[in-house]
């Protein structure tokens, strides 16, 4: 959430921080010691990108190992440890707890509803081995997973059936939101998870869409620090406190919902996804060089 607040919080931070100025007319004195107003908005946006550059390699690097460890300790008070799963270099391997039998299953890719080369070893709850089952596909849309053509091994004796079907915890949305949590894991995590989920023929959007949102907060921050001080400087000093607060309030609204909207535009095949991350910053680039035109006129 922090990450989705932070370039407001320097919107309206940098209006603050001009109204100040503005106080004690230390804009006045700048400028006529010969600082002028692009060298002090340049010294803000470098500040702000750095700020940006050490909150992704110093803060969001704690914040996510600190998610981790949370999610770890909170699976351990949960129910949620009899069934787990993890996307590994070996496709995606799943432990099912159900109707008193232990599944282990392990499966190289995900197609759409179907996962592909599965094998099921199953287990009482003593772990003595039950049986085993190989199938080239296995239906997962529901919990009621459909088994084809599978090769079951009981007590020594291989028999092929035409389908069976196994009940499970799992579905495929389950399996889907079991790896969303994206905000737990470090970059370097980020790049390998999105290799595991290659190989497994996994969508790997999702975590480039995240990652692109990570390397854009630097960007984000100049821009949000460029146009709040664009805007304080071309007020020509005459507004009101409140009416400049207001203002800035206002600004981080219309720049959400312009976020919010052009994400919607990505997740419904508008527009390139990877665009709907950085449409916004497009414009805002845009508006912000509109303001600097006239900007030293001031």
């Amino acid at each position: 959430v922090i990450f989705d607040i932070l370039p407001f919080i320097f919107l309206v931070s940098t209006i603050f921080f001009f109204i100040k100025l503005m106080d004690k007319n230390e804009l006045f004195i700048f400028k006529y010691s010969g600082v002028t107003n692009n060298k002090i908005l340049s010294i803000l946006v470098l500040c702000s990108f750095f700020i940006g550059v050490l909150i992704i390699f110093g803060f969001y690097t704690f914040s996510s190992k600190l998610k981790s460890h949370y999610l770890q300790i909170k699976n351990e008070f949960t129910s949620d440890n009899k069934y787990l799963a993890v996307i590994t270099e070996n496709g995606l391997w799943i432990k099912d707890e159900i109707n008193g039998k232990i599944n282990i299953i392990n499966a190289d890719k995900i197609n759409k509803n179907l996962l592909i080369n599965v094998s099921i070893v199953q287990f009482d709850k003593n772990f003595n081995l039950l049986q085993s089952i190989e199938s080239k596909e296995v239906n997962v849309k529901s919990k009621y997973w459909i088994i084809k053509n599978p090769i079951v091994t009981k007590e020594n004796v291989t028999n092929k059936l035409e389908f069976i079907n196994l009940n499970s915890n799992f579905d495929l949305e389950k399996i889907s939101n079991l790896f969303s949590n994206l905000s737990a894991m470090s970059l370097m995590e980020l790049i390998k998870v999105k290799k595991d989920y290659f190989s497994l023929g996994y969508s790997t959007v999702d975590i480039a869409v995240y990652q692109h949102k990570i390397f854009s907060i630097p960007i984000y921050l100049s821009i949000m620090t460029l146009l709040s001080g664009i805007i304080m400087i071309n007020s020509k000093y005459k507004k009101s406190k409140i009416f400049n607060i207001i203002l800035g309030i206002s600004l981080s609204v219309i720049i959400y919902y312009v976020n919010y909207f052009s994400g919607l535009l990505g997740v419904n095949g508008k527009i390139p996804i990877i665009l709907s991350v950085w449409l916004p910053l497009i414009i805002l680039i845009l508006v912000s060089s509109i303001g600097l035109v006239r900007l030293n006129e001031k």
